[in-house]
């Protein structure tokens, strides 16, 4: 049983969410408040889970309601769920919320939402990685172009035409979408200099993941950081995103798109630390060495995380798929993640492996580094060579 509190100032909205919700009292145990106020007088009372939130009420919004109680009870799961879908609320509420939903809302997408985002509680409130990102001047946020994008591509049948347009607007982007396409990894037979051509060429989903990630790489481009090199950064994470996209689409389809977004987004947290704590993640690679222990337990030397820690955290903030999240989570330890199916995770662990190795300039890499004993236990483990020798060429499809 899952104890939820509801939050809107209309009662005939909170009526129609009684009703609505009917179906699941029993698995739900609901309360109802018509402000922040009173919501904060509850959750005093009872032992909340989860606040889900209207965004605009007067005297104290959503926004605010939510800050409060993170503060006051960083374990509850924080919701937004307004009619009121333009871009400055919704970022007024990120970081406050977990998740942020459109009205009108169903009961299927309001669960499913809620049992996605309890799954990553040990990620969301973590309050060693709420503490280290707090700390941090620079923490990116999501572009204006993206939501854009976003509010296109949730129409029923949207338009490639519109999508161009959008990208268009802006100059770098369409550059580097162009370049992309035109890249070894993408396997374009062709040169391709028309934005729409390379849309269609991409699929929209696939757009839609590259304008987040290089919207944000593109805020830390102009910094100058001992040890690290954001175009080489942007190069692994392209060609990770491109090879588990095509490793996903050999074994399952559906989690293509999800594969390429992990993909593509794994090393975020490596990008965010380097940029914001730049004396710290230059101890990370002199601990390394030093020590000759791994990365990651470098970071947790240093930061009391890891990158990939990071990088979960804030995508878990954003809002991208539970699987995304999960991938960049768990890349370099799959084993933890407690999945004994093919997933996002399982082509971005094998997509990274497979590139860090055709790579690696390091004669004493002569294996690739991947867990082995998990893909055995996802009955995969043969697949890996095959995987290795297809994909380490670019033009492997």
């Amino acid at each position: 049983m899952i104890n939820i509190l509801f939050v809107d100032d209309e009662p005939k909205i909170l009526q129609g969410l009684q009703r609505m919700l009917r179906p699941m009292r029993d698995e739900w145990q609901m309360w109802f408040a018509n402000s922040g106020e009173e919501s904060l007088g509850l959750l005093e009372e009872q032992n909340i889970e989860v606040v889900v939130s209207d965004m605009r009420m007067p005297r104290m919004d959503g926004a605010q309601l939510l800050t409060e109680v993170r503060s006051k009870y960083p374990q509850i799961i924080r919701i937004i769920l307004s009619g009121y879908s333009e871009k400055e609320m919704v970022m007024k509420s990120v970081g406050a919320a977990h998740q942020y939903l459109s009205k009108p809302c169903d009961a299927e997408i309001l669960k499913h939402t809620i049992e996605s985002v309890r799954s990553l509680q040990s990620i969301l409130n973590n309050d060693v990685l709420r503490r280290l990102v707090a700390q941090m001047p620079h923490v990116p946020s999501l572009p204006d172009l993206y939501f854009a994008l976003k509010d296109e591509l949730k129409n029923p049948e949207p338009s490639t035409q519109k999508v161009a347009e959008i990208i268009k607007k802006d100059i770098g982007m369409t550059v580097k979408i162009l370049q992309i396409v035109n890249s070894a990894f993408f396997s374009s037979r062709r040169t391709i200099s028309d934005t729409k051509e390379a849309i269609n060429y991409l699929g929209l989903d696939t757009i839609n993941s590259l304008t987040l990630g290089l919207a944000v790489i593109s805020q830390f481009e102009g910094q100058q950081i001992s040890g690290i090199r954001f175009a080489d950064v942007w190069s692994h994470s392209t060609n990770v995103g491109a090879i588990a996209n095509k490793i996903a689409r050999s074994v399952n389809s559906q989690v293509a798109t999800d594969a390429f977004t992990a993909g593509l987004l794994h090393d975020i947290g490596e990008v965010i630390l380097a940029a914001n704590l730049p004396e710290q993640f230059a101890r990370v690679n002199e601990l390394q060495v030093q020590e000759n222990i791994s990365k990651a337990e470098a970071e947790r030397e240093i930061f009391d995380a890891t990158h990939a820690d990071v990088g979960a955290y804030l995508l878990g903030i954003w809002g991208l798929p539970k699987n995304v999240v999960e991938a960049v989570a768990y890349h370099h330890c799959p084993r933890e993640a407690l999945n004994n199916s093919f997933s996002a995770l399982t082509a971005v662990h094998a997509a990274n492996a497979i590139n860090k190795y055709t790579s690696s300039q390091n004669p004493e890499m002569s294996e690739p580094e991947f867990d082995h004993e998990y893909l055995t236990t996802l009955g995969l483990a043969e697949k890996f060579p095959v995987w290795l020798e297809k994909y380490s060429d670019p033009e492997g499809n």
